[in-house]
């Protein structure tokens, strides 16, 4: 996995996890620990997407950004899926591979997430505002349907209309919808990855870095219609 999108700086968090018990609970945990690790590192991952080019337009860093996503969730499913799938790997320890990989995900897909946010001058200093950012665009078309409906707000770009906008106590709201939004539908899909990924050598690896590549793609059109065009000039990108 590429540098820029990995990183374990450390960071407290603000504001308490949406109420949840059991697996609900750890599954928020590593979201909001994603978060943690990952939010440290959005100026450096903009710079990354700038460094061939410094004086790229807003629109070219985002293209950037969306590449460097695809190819970087894509390529961690590939070798886990490889790693897994190889002789002599018992399922367990594939399993425990494949539990890894989920974190890493989750964490590229948090940092591509917070990027469009600075990169469209949208505000997440405080924690609500990056939950409501990271799990909106996770989630896709159902993020923004939810989000539009629990803010009563309609329209194109909630990136903006409504992360920027509304009050947090809305937000939290908002979040903790998402929040079971979110284990439902990660939950069901990362399972099925999981059982591609211990396929027979060779096979897994198809499956898995195929698997995320969908999945990743997927995540920067919900980032496009969160956010719509890119600004103008660069403002604080």
């Amino acid at each position: 996995m590429t540098e820029e999108f990995r990183g374990m700086a450390t960071g407290e968090l603000q504001g308490p996890v949406p109420e949840t018990t059991g697996r609900e609970h750890r599954v928020l945990d590593l979201l909001d620990k994603a978060i943690g690790t990952q939010t440290p590192l959005v100026r450096k991952n903009i710079a990354r997407a700038r460094q061939r080019n410094p004086e790229a337009s807003p629109a070219e860093v985002i293209r950037n950004l969306e590449r460097m996503y695809v190819s970087a969730l894509a390529g961690t499913g590939a070798a886990v899926g490889g790693t897994a799938a190889a002789p002599g790997v018992g399922t367990g320890v594939a399993l425990a591979l494949s539990a890894g990989e989920f974190l890493s995900s989750l964490e590229l897909s948090v940092l591509f997430a917070l990027s469009l946010a600075e990169i469209h001058a949208v505000p997440i200093d405080e924690i609500e505002r990056r939950r409501t950012v990271v799990m909106g665009i996770m989630l896709g078309g159902s993020g923004s349907a939810t989000i539009s409906k629990v803010a009563e707000r309609t329209g194109q770009h909630w990136g903006r209309q409504v992360v920027a906008k509304v009050p947090v106590e809305t937000l939290r709201q908002i979040n903790k919808v998402l929040g079971k939004n979110f284990i439902t539908k990660y939950g069901t899909k990362q399972g099925i990855i999981v059982l591609g990924k211990v396929a027979p050598f060779g096979i897994g690896a198809v499956i898995g870095g195929g698997a995320n590549a969908a999945l990743a793609s997927l995540t920067v059109r919900a980032g496009r219609r969160a956010f719509g065009p890119a600004p103008p000039s660069r403002g604080q990108s």
